[in-house]
């Protein structure tokens, strides 16, 4: 991972910046990129350094980026999850930086190859990060669930990207790595042409349940209130339409029983779709590969869940069109998510009993058959799965995008640009360190005639 002589940033002090590293979520991302796996290979040369000094024990420091929101948190202090360790020490250099500080903003970009924003919500905070990237030549990794934000930055900064030559790459998280590299893992798998895709997210929990920081809450409160702008964001965009190939992928409703996994159903409300979407368009207009048809689904369990999700789903969308409800949301999360969702984040106990699996359920044309005459008439069943999403998957997927990024230059998109991960990642070795990481796919299924 050293700076290749041929890099425009080989000469910069650091390899990686985690903006946002005394944040709930920076903060894990700052554990895994310290995880043992990441130091200098032998024979790489050069001075290599994660994000800061060389440390006695020969595993090079890592630098934190801060935003103002959590200046105050003094280095080794973390509070957030009771009983784990501090992350930071006398080898990690940490970088002062606050997101309405454009000069810290760029002092910081000018000093590394790659910032890992872990700052939201991004729709508020975001995009001061990514324009003190572009301009000052690093590349930015984010863990953006908002599709705004992503395509927001699309419009605004791609071409400003690919003139400085560096990759912005969004949702680089649970949010939207699993489904992204799933559909082209299930398409990869298939011999033929695959042509549509739907996949299920399962998410399991010990005795203690699941929790979520109320950052993500925050985040879905804003963007459904703001799905207008969205629509007018895309039709400036102008984006080409993506043909469908093959049979017309059919819309699930919005609650439906699967028998696959006995269970009720409903459309995943996150970026998966757009994100995957985005991937699609890119691979087929760039590389004119067969775009996939995608839809994205959780289980949710049996009927009593249904109708709790339906009245707090009634209540939520009724709240959030009006801005006092949107002010009682975010206030009062843990109440109006039934305890999903704390200003806290979740405990150990509970993200060690937490683990997720995502089922892609694919079909497709064999080898040899038109795709555009007749049905589909080859199937496959592939998997994502891994440990708890928003904090130990989350900081998995987001520093192995990055080692690909740094490491699989020769395989990213000739040109520099604002991305989705699919079409950042999906010549690179991704999935193989994802795999060695604890994220791991499979076929669980092969394709059957």
């Amino acid at each position: 991972m050293a700076a290749g002589s041929g890099s425009k940033t080989a000469g910069r002090l650091y390899d990686i910046v985690v903006f946002g590293a005394s944040g709930f979520t920076g903060q894990f991302v700052v554990e895994e990129v310290r995880a043992p796996g990441y130091g200098p290979r032998p024979g790489q040369g050069g001075q290599r350094r994660w994000l800061g000094k060389p440390s006695g024990s020969g595993v090079r420091g890592k630098a934190e980026g801060r935003s103002g929101a959590s200046r105050g948190a003094a280095p080794g202090r973390r509070g957030l999850v009771p009983g784990r360790k501090a992350v930071f020490g006398e080898e990690v250099d940490v970088l002062l930086c606050d997101v309405g500080d454009a000069g810290s903003l760029a002092a910081m970009a000018r000093q590394t190859r790659l910032v890992l924003s872990c700052v939201g919500p991004y729709r508020f905070l975001g995009e001061p990060v990514v324009q003190a990237c572009v301009e000052n030549g690093a590349s930015c990794i984010d863990i953006s669930g908002e599709p705004q934000f992503l395509e927001g930055m699309y419009l605004k900064y791609n071409e400003k990207a690919a003139e400085k030559g560096v990759y912005i790459v969004g949702s680089c998280g649970f949010d939207s790595i699993p489904a992204d590299m799933g559909v082209l893992y299930t398409r990869d798998k298939l011999k033929g042409t695959l042509t549509a895709v739907e996949s299920f997210l399962s998410v399991k929990s010990g005795p203690e349940g699941v929790c979520v920081h109320d950052g993500t809450w925050k985040s879905a409160v804003y963007g459904l209130a703001d799905e207008d702008n969205l629509k007018k964001l895309r039709k400036k965009i102008g984006y080409a339409p993506v043909p469908v190939v093959g049979a017309k992928l059919k819309k699930r409703g919005f609650v439906f029983y699967n028998q696959e996994f006995k269970e009720y159903c409903i459309p995943f409300m996150g970026s998966d779709g757009s994100v995957v979407k985005r991937t699609q368009r890119y691979l087929h207009t760039e590389l004119q590969e067969t775009p996939v048809q995608y839809g994205a689904y959780v289980n949710i369990g049996g009927l009593a869940s249904v109708i709790k999700l339906m009245f707090a789903g009634m209540l939520f969308f009724l709240l959030v069109k009006f801005n006092f409800g949107r002010k009682l949301l975010t206030k009062y999360p843990e109440f109006f998510s039934a305890g999903r969702f704390t200003k806290e984040g979740p405990t150990q106990k509970q993200m060690d009993g937490t683990s997720f699996t995502m089922t892609f359920f694919g079909e497709g044309y064999s080898e040899g058959q038109d795709p555009q005459n007749g049905k589909p008439n080859v199937k496959i069943c592939t998997e994502v799965k891994g440990p708890e999403p928003g904090y130990i998957a989350t900081p998995i997927a987001m520093v192995q995008a990055a080692v690909s990024l740094l490491e699989d230059a020769a395989s990213l998109p000739k040109r520099g640009g604002v991305y989705s991960p699919g079409a950042a990642f999906s010549k690179t070795k991704l999935i193989d360190r994802l795999n060695k990481r604890g994220v791991e796919f499979s076929v669980i299924s092969k394709p059957e005639v």
